[in-house]
């Protein structure tokens, strides 16, 4: 039976004894493992470079990002949709997150709702997900029900599919674009898959999205240039990321910020001494890649 165990749920033989084993030891295996965790997306890179790169390219056609998974997977998923926003200024209108179970599932446990095929693909129909659409889907095991019932609906009508799995015989494989294998392998707590593979699919993610932002012109230099400042931390932040690329000071870069009404690119053209209009057109012609601006304004 063991055998036929998707790689996940495995229980690997180096952990019997597990709970008699001294704390330090125990602790010391979780480490390991999700040192092994993060290790494993290395191998990863070259499929989600090339999943980043054609994602980037449908959303900048005008398309929207939907995310989907459930339970662990699920949350992890809907935790790096919503990041985008307030890090990035991804438009919340073009973000759908979705979880098996709704909501509700985002603070309650909701295992059943794992195996419902017809929420997912309803969902989608709602939203009516389309051929300019993404869909980022994640499971450990790659055949959640809930997940690949969406994946294959997206898949038919023609969105582009991005799956991150840690199975490499992962059912949703069979219906996507680009597949993202994590082999994070066995977990220290056998099936306990928040953490190992938790872990692979954070990195995951993270290194995903943060492509596609960067790819999409969102970043500058390193810096959070499409940041969504609504606190005095943040803009004091904004502050700071006009001066560093400007070189202005504290005054000067405050003073364009305001002028800009928050919007961080804008402010440094602006503290470059650029007229608002030509600086606003400037991003406009260059779908908001601030280097390309400053190349157009200095021409």
């Amino acid at each position: 039976m063991a055998k036929n165990l998707q790689q996940t749920e495995r229980h690997s033989p180096r952990y019997r004894g597990l709970e008699t084993w001294p704390d330090e030891d125990i602790l010391e295996s979780l480490w390991a493992s999700q040192l092994k965790a993060v290790s494993c997306v290395q191998l990863a890179i070259p499929s989600i470079e090339k999943g980043a790169n054609e994602v980037a390219e449908r959303l900048s056609n005008g398309g929207r990002l939907f995310y989907i998974g459930a339970g662990s997977s699920g949350h992890l998923a809907i935790q790096d949709g919503l990041e985008l926003n307030p890090t990035y200024g991804w438009p919340l209108d073009r973000l759908i997150p979705l979880i098996a179970g709704g909501e509700k599932a985002l603070l309650s446990p909701m295992g059943g709702a794992e195996d419902d095929t017809h929420s997912s693909v309803e969902t989608l129909k709602y939203y009516d997900i389309s051929d300019q659409d993404v869909l980022i889907a994640v499971a450990a095991s790659g055949s959640t029900p809930y997940t690949l019932a969406a994946v294959k609906h997206a898949n038919k009508i023609g969105a582009l599919v991005v799956t991150i799995a840690n199975n490499e015989k992962a059912s949703m494989f069979e219906y996507s674009n680009h597949r993202i294998l994590l082999n994070s392998g066995s977990e220290v707590i056998a099936g306990s898959t928040r953490m190992a593979a938790g872990t692979a699919q954070k990195t995951a993610l993270n290194m995903l999205s943060t492509l596609v932002m960067t790819k999409l012109g969102h970043v500058h230099d390193g810096l959070m240039v499409s940041m969504i400042i609504n606190n005095e931390k943040l803009a004091n932040r904004g502050v700071e990321i006009v001066q560093e690329i400007t070189g202005d000071d504290w005054e000067t870069s405050k003073k364009a910020l305001e002028d800009a009404q928050n919007d961080i690119k804008l402010a440094v053209l602006l503290a470059m001494q650029h007229p608002i209009p030509d600086a606003t057109n400037a991003l406009k012609k260059s779908n908001g890649h601030l280097g390309q601006a400053i190349q157009l304004l200095n021409l």
